[in-house]
Protein backbone atom coordinates (compact mmCIF):
# COMPACT_ATOMS: atom_id res chain seq x y z
CA UNK A 1 0.00 0.00 0.00
CA UNK A 2 2.75 2.53 0.53
CA UNK A 3 4.42 1.71 -2.22
CA UNK A 4 0.99 2.72 -4.27
CA UNK A 5 0.47 5.50 -2.47
CA UNK A 6 4.40 6.62 -3.29
CA UNK A 7 4.08 5.66 -7.11
CA UNK A 8 0.25 7.24 -6.83
CA UNK A 9 2.12 10.74 -5.58
CA UNK A 10 5.01 10.68 -7.67
CA UNK A 11 3.02 10.56 -10.93
CA UNK A 12 0.24 12.69 -9.53
CA UNK A 13 3.19 15.25 -9.39
CA UNK A 14 4.86 14.83 -12.47
CA UNK A 15 1.10 14.95 -14.05
CA UNK A 16 -0.17 17.81 -12.69
CA UNK A 17 3.39 19.92 -13.75
CA UNK A 18 2.81 18.78 -17.12
CA UNK A 19 -1.17 19.95 -16.70
CA UNK A 20 0.33 23.27 -15.87
CA UNK A 21 3.07 24.00 -17.91
CA UNK A 22 2.95 21.70 -21.14
CA UNK A 23 -0.77 20.93 -21.45
CA UNK A 24 -2.61 24.41 -21.01
CA UNK A 25 -0.57 25.53 -23.81
CA UNK A 26 -2.51 23.23 -25.59
CA UNK A 27 -5.49 21.87 -24.63
CA UNK A 28 -9.01 23.69 -24.42
CA UNK A 29 -10.13 25.09 -20.58
CA UNK A 30 -12.65 22.00 -20.36
CA UNK A 31 -9.89 19.61 -20.87
CA UNK A 32 -7.68 21.51 -18.81
CA UNK A 33 -10.23 21.34 -15.74
CA UNK A 34 -10.83 17.56 -16.35
CA UNK A 35 -7.15 17.06 -16.10
CA UNK A 36 -6.54 19.06 -12.70
CA UNK A 37 -9.45 17.34 -11.47
CA UNK A 38 -7.88 14.08 -11.90
CA UNK A 39 -4.77 14.99 -10.99
CA UNK A 40 -6.52 16.31 -7.54
CA UNK A 41 -8.29 12.89 -7.18
CA UNK A 42 -4.96 11.02 -8.15
CA UNK A 43 -2.94 12.67 -5.45
CA UNK A 44 -5.69 13.01 -2.38
CA UNK A 45 -6.01 8.79 -2.70
CA UNK A 46 -2.11 8.85 -2.52
CA UNK A 47 -1.90 10.11 0.59
CA UNK A 48 -4.96 8.00 1.85
CA UNK A 49 -3.10 5.26 0.50
CA UNK A 50 -0.12 6.21 2.43
CA UNK A 51 -1.82 6.62 6.00
CA UNK A 52 -3.77 2.91 5.17
CA UNK A 53 -0.25 1.22 4.82
CA UNK A 54 0.79 2.92 8.30
CA UNK A 55 -2.48 2.10 9.91
CA UNK A 56 -2.52 -1.70 8.57
CA UNK A 57 1.57 -1.81 9.91
CA UNK A 58 0.40 -0.50 12.96
CA UNK A 59 -1.92 -3.10 14.24
CA UNK A 60 -1.29 -6.41 11.97
CA UNK A 61 -2.93 -9.31 13.74
CA UNK A 62 -6.61 -7.20 14.61
CA UNK A 63 -9.10 -8.85 11.56
CA UNK A 64 -10.20 -5.00 10.93
CA UNK A 65 -6.77 -3.76 10.05
CA UNK A 66 -6.43 -6.42 7.04
CA UNK A 67 -9.36 -5.50 5.50
CA UNK A 68 -7.61 -2.51 4.34
CA UNK A 69 -5.78 -4.59 1.68
CA UNK A 70 -9.01 -4.39 0.21
CA UNK A 71 -10.06 -0.95 0.98
CA UNK A 72 -6.57 0.17 -0.80
CA UNK A 73 -7.05 -2.13 -3.70
CA UNK A 74 -10.50 -0.57 -4.47
CA UNK A 75 -8.61 2.93 -4.23
CA UNK A 76 -5.57 2.07 -6.56
CA UNK A 77 -8.28 0.50 -8.96
CA UNK A 78 -10.47 3.64 -8.91
CA UNK A 79 -7.60 6.11 -9.25
CA UNK A 80 -6.53 3.93 -11.77
CA UNK A 81 -10.21 4.03 -13.42
CA UNK A 82 -10.45 6.86 -13.06
CA UNK A 83 -8.08 9.41 -13.20
CA UNK A 84 -6.86 7.46 -16.04
CA UNK A 85 -9.89 7.88 -18.42
CA UNK A 86 -9.75 11.25 -17.69
CA UNK A 87 -5.83 11.35 -18.88
CA UNK A 88 -6.65 9.33 -21.71
CA UNK A 89 -9.82 10.92 -23.06
CA UNK A 90 -7.91 14.74 -22.71
CA UNK A 91 -5.28 12.85 -25.05
CA UNK A 92 -8.15 12.30 -27.36
CA UNK A 93 -8.58 8.40 -26.60
CA UNK A 94 -11.11 6.25 -27.54
CA UNK A 95 -14.57 7.57 -26.70
CA UNK A 96 -15.22 4.24 -25.15
CA UNK A 97 -13.17 5.45 -22.43
CA UNK A 98 -16.07 7.79 -21.08
CA UNK A 99 -17.97 4.98 -19.29
CA UNK A 100 -14.92 3.84 -17.48
CA UNK A 101 -14.55 7.00 -15.45
CA UNK A 102 -18.01 6.51 -13.33
CA UNK A 103 -16.74 3.06 -12.49
CA UNK A 104 -13.75 4.28 -11.30
CA UNK A 105 -15.33 6.90 -8.95
CA UNK A 106 -17.92 3.69 -7.68
CA UNK A 107 -14.53 1.94 -7.09
CA UNK A 108 -13.26 4.97 -4.89
CA UNK A 109 -16.65 5.15 -3.09
CA UNK A 110 -16.38 1.64 -2.35
CA UNK A 111 -12.72 1.77 -1.24
CA UNK A 112 -14.03 4.71 1.52
CA UNK A 113 -16.63 2.27 2.72
CA UNK A 114 -14.15 -0.78 3.21
CA UNK A 115 -12.18 2.08 5.72
CA UNK A 116 -15.48 3.03 7.09
CA UNK A 117 -16.08 -0.86 7.76
CA UNK A 118 -12.52 -1.57 9.02
CA UNK A 119 -13.18 1.99 11.31
CA UNK A 120 -16.23 0.43 12.59
CA UNK A 121 -15.17 -3.11 12.88
CA UNK A 122 -12.20 -1.88 14.71
CA UNK A 123 -13.60 -0.20 16.94
CA UNK A 124 -16.25 -3.06 18.08
CA UNK A 125 -13.08 -5.62 18.68
CA UNK A 126 -11.38 -2.68 20.88
CA UNK A 127 -14.64 -2.63 22.98
CA UNK A 128 -14.71 -6.23 23.42
CA UNK A 129 -11.22 -6.55 24.09
CA UNK A 130 -11.75 -3.97 27.03
CA UNK A 131 -14.88 -5.81 27.90
CA UNK A 132 -13.00 -8.87 28.51
CA UNK A 133 -10.08 -7.38 29.80
CA UNK A 134 -12.39 -5.56 32.98
CA UNK A 135 -14.05 -9.09 33.09
CA UNK A 136 -10.81 -11.33 33.94
CA UNK A 137 -10.08 -11.95 37.31
CA UNK A 138 -7.44 -10.26 38.79
CA UNK A 139 -3.93 -12.19 38.79
CA UNK A 140 -1.43 -11.40 42.13
CA UNK A 141 1.94 -12.64 41.45
CA UNK A 142 3.91 -12.80 44.31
Amino acid sequence: MLCAGALLGVTGVVLGAYGAHGLAAVADAGALSSWNTAVDYQLIHAVVLLILGVWQQQDPGNRAVNGLRWAGYFLIAGVLFFSGSIYFLVFGGPRFLGPVTPIGGTLLIAGWLAITWVALLGNRDRKATATEADKAPDRKTD
